[in-house]
Formats: structure tokens, C-alpha cells, sequence
């Protein structure tokens, strides 16, 4: 069997970013990827700007003033935000307000709790040094500089910054498209009667969730008859225009299992036992499209086939078809980000394959194990926080430091 690092090293080795890319308002680019490097064209703060609400001065006049014993200064003018300033005259300071541009000539903000103002003038009751409570132009972002590079996938807070430096549009690769469908017989959906023998199809509901949380163009087949002509002319028409075909169920070798000599017979096929636990069977291959089957040159379409049970089918999707196709939009860096937590808990028995038990964090910051691992739980990745990815072989005592990746990162 392979280990989850082999098996998603050769997913990822066959993975390469879509062509395709488009302009798009900065306001509607959440969650899409950058295509090109976002280079600013100002400076931000474009000017020297006061930190506080308070007084412009000049240190040197202020020295001055005080050697003669007086920290009076007359106040020469008035700076709102948003308003071009006088040059500071000598001898005076300026009255000046958070965010507004520092008048030339001022070197220094005194904040307003540090003087006294009376009628047009201000007693300074602070010797400030040079540059203080003043934001320098460029502080933030030099011209010039970069400021979000190309595979960069768009947060609220990118977005933002983006904006910051006038940007309408920015230039993103498109999305990726993906076909999903569905086999088994057996599976109804909610809504319709629930006959005997049949089961509603949860795993339909969680992967295009999560297809929709990675911004994917999705084309939902729905469920598909468990017939190898039906199986294969959906294949066929899934490949015409999609990156990756997604199915859930059948990549057995049963007799009522047709993805598995579907796939093989409209492209090529990898059956892989992965050393884990939930989701040990995974298929990854692709179906050939608009070319003739035995024709080598022909383009293809991606093909990954996640096992049926539904918390295996949402745990491979995670941890193998979530950084597949975040490397096919261009992401740089597909990796959950792991926490090293403490088990509050004990699991004596340990597993010959590498685990990812769910979890959840509790008030003490360690961890508690759901009291059900099953395959078939998926009340367990409601009720967790994550999942523990815990070597092969290893059994857990409590207090020990797991490993642990928040959903929070496998959801992004």
C-alpha cells in the first residue's frame, strides 16, 4: 500500500495549473487566484501622516521656545483627513487630526492629551523626539513593490490590500471545472421516499459543499445507474469541458462496481490502497476527450475516484482532491498548516495504517477523540474540530503532543 505522503506526492506531480485567465472587479475576486503578480503603484501611505489626533511641530522650535521658557505656540492652521496642508510656519504649530498629511516643515506629532489649547494657541506639555506619531510615506508599501505574487488564492483581507493600492481589477486564473456523479442503485435522494434497501446520498451534499468552499465551476451528474454504458457515457460527456472528473462509490472490482472498467475503457486508470484510515481505496486516472481513445495525443480530462463511505469520502477528498485542485488553479502552497496540541485522551490500540481520528478542541486547549471512528459516522466530522493525523503503528496516551490540522485549514 502506499503511505498519504506517496500517494498525494503523485497526485500533486501530475497536477499543473489550467490555462485560462481573465480580469475581474476587485470586489468579486474572493477566493480566486491570483494570475500574475500584484505590483503597487504608490506608495501607501502615499504621504506623512499623523498617527493621533494632536498638534504638528517643529522639535527645533519647540527646543528653542523652551530655552526661553515657553512652550506656548501659536496655531497656524487647521488639518483635517483628506486635506492638503500649508507648509508649517516657523514658530507655530498645527492643529492636526488622525490620518491627515503632515504639514512640510513638521517633524514630530504631539498628541492633544499631551498639550493645553487655549484660544488660538497650544502649551506644549511634552518634549516629543523627531518622527514621532508620524506614519512615513511608504511605511505600509513601497512603489513598486510586490504586494500579493501570482498563486496567491484572494482572502477578504488581500482583497483589502489590493485595494489599497487603487486596484479595480485584478487578473486571476479561471475557475476549475469540475464534473461530479455518483453511483449505486441504492442511493435516494432526500425528499423521495426511502424504499428498503436504500440509503440517502450524504456523500452528494458534502462533496459539492466542499467544491463550493474551493470556488470550483461544478456540473453535478447527479446519481448515476449502476450499468457500465451508463457509466461510460457520462464519463464520456463529463470529459468534454472539465479539468477533473470527481465520482464517489464503485471503484470496487464487484459486479455491480462499473466505474472501474468504465474509466479504463474511455481513458487510463490507477488503483491505489492507501495506507489510511478512514479512505484506504482511492482511483486517480483520466478520461480521454475530444480525440479518438487510442489516439496517445489525445487531451484528457483528470479522474479521481473517492471510496463510498462517507466519512472516508470526506476525508480523501481533504486530504488529497483539496490540494489537487487548488495546484490545478495555481495555488503556491496547498499544505494545511498542523498544530501540535495535547491528547486528552488515551487510545491504546494502535494501527498498522496512519490514522486521522476527529477531534475537537476543548476548553483546556487539548483534545478530545470522538468516542466513534467509524467510516460511516459522519456525525463525528460535525461534532469535530479536525482531524489528528497520528502515524502508523503509534498508540496515544494521554498528555502526549498529536499532531492535528483544524478543519479550519482543510475547509479553506
Amino acid at each position: 500500500m502506499l503511505t498519504t505522503a506517496e500517494a498525494l506526492a503523485t497526485l500533486l506531480s501530475a497536477a499543473s495549473p489550467i490555462d485560462g485567465t481573465e480580469s475581474i472587479a476587485t470586489l468579486e475576486a474572493l477566493n480566486r487566484v491570483l494570475s500574475a503578480d500584484v505590483i503597487s503603484p504608490l506608495d501607501v501611505p502615499p504621504m506623512h501622516t499623523s498617527a493621533m489626533d494632536g498638534y504638528a511641530i517643529r522639535v527645533a522650535d519647540l527646543v528653542d521656545f523652551a530655552a526661553a521658557g515657553n512652550k506656548r505656540l501659536p496655531v497656524s492652521q487647521r488639518i483635517p483627513a483628506g486635506h492638503a496642508p500649508e507648509p508649517l510656519k516657523p514658530g507655530t504649530a498645527a492643529r492636526i487630526f488622525t490620518g491627515a498629511t503632515v504639514p512640510p516643515g513638521a517633524d514630530a506629532i504631539v498628541m492633544q492629551e499631551q498639550t493645553e489649547a487655549t484660544g488660538d494657541q497650544v502649551t506644549i506639555l511634552h518634549s516629543p523626539q523627531p518622527g514621532e506619531w508620524i506614519t512615513a510615506q511608504g511605511a505600509d508599501i513601497r512603489s513598486g513593490s510586490v504586494i500579493l505574487p501570482a498563486g496567491t488564492r484572494l482572502t477578504p483581507q488581500a482583497l483589502g490590500l489590493a485595494a489599497s493600492v487603487g486596484c479595480a481589477t485584478l487578473a486571476v486564473r479561471r475557475r476549475v471545472k469540475v464534473a461530479v456523479f455518483f453511483t449505486g442503485d441504492e442511493l435516494t435522494m432526500p425528499g423521495e421516499p426511502l424504499e428498503p434497501g436504500a440509503i440517502y446520498n450524504s456523500n452528494r451534499f458534502t462533496l459539492r459543499g466542499l467544491l463550493d468552499k474551493l470556488g470550483c465551476d461544478v456540473s453535478d451528474y447527479g446519481i448515476v445507474a449502476d450499468k457500465l454504458d451508463a457509466t461510460r457515457a457520462t464519463l464520456r460527456e463529463a470529459a468534454v469541458a472539465h479539468d477533473l472528473i470527481l465520482t464517489c462509490g464503485g471503484v470496487s472490482v464487484g459486479e455491480e462496481d462499473h466505474v472501474k472498467p468504465a474509466v479504463e475503457a474511455e481513458g487510463r486508470l490507477s488503483m491505489w490502497q492507501i495506507a489510511m484510515k478512514p479512505g484506504k481505496p482511492l482511483a486517480f486516472g483520466a478520461v480521454r476527450r475530444g480525440a479518438a481513445l487510442e489516439e496517445a495525443s489525445a487531451s484528457e480530462t483528470f479522474f479521481i475516484g473517492l471510496p463510498g463511505n462517507p466519512v472516508s469520502s470526506f476525508a480523501t477528498f481533504l486530504l488529497f482532491v483539496r490540494p489537487f485542485i487548488l495546484s490545478l488553479a495555481g495555488v503556491q502552497t496547498v499544505a494545511p498548516r498542523m498544530l501540535s496540541l495535547r491528547a486528552d485522551f488515551t487510545q491504546s490500540k494502535a494501527d498498522r495504517r496512519n490514522e486521522f481520528l476527529r477531534a475537537r478542541i476543548n476548553p483546556a486547549g487539548g483534545l478530545d477523540l470522538f468516542p466513534n471512528q467509524s467510516s460511516a459516522v459522519l456525525t463525528s466530522t460535525v461534532w469535530g474540530d479536525g482531524l489528528i493525523d497520528n502515524p502508523p503503528n503509534h498508540a496515544i496516551s494521554a498528555g502526549e503532543t498529536v499532531r492535528f490540522i483544524p478543519f479550519s485549514e482543510l475547509l479553506n
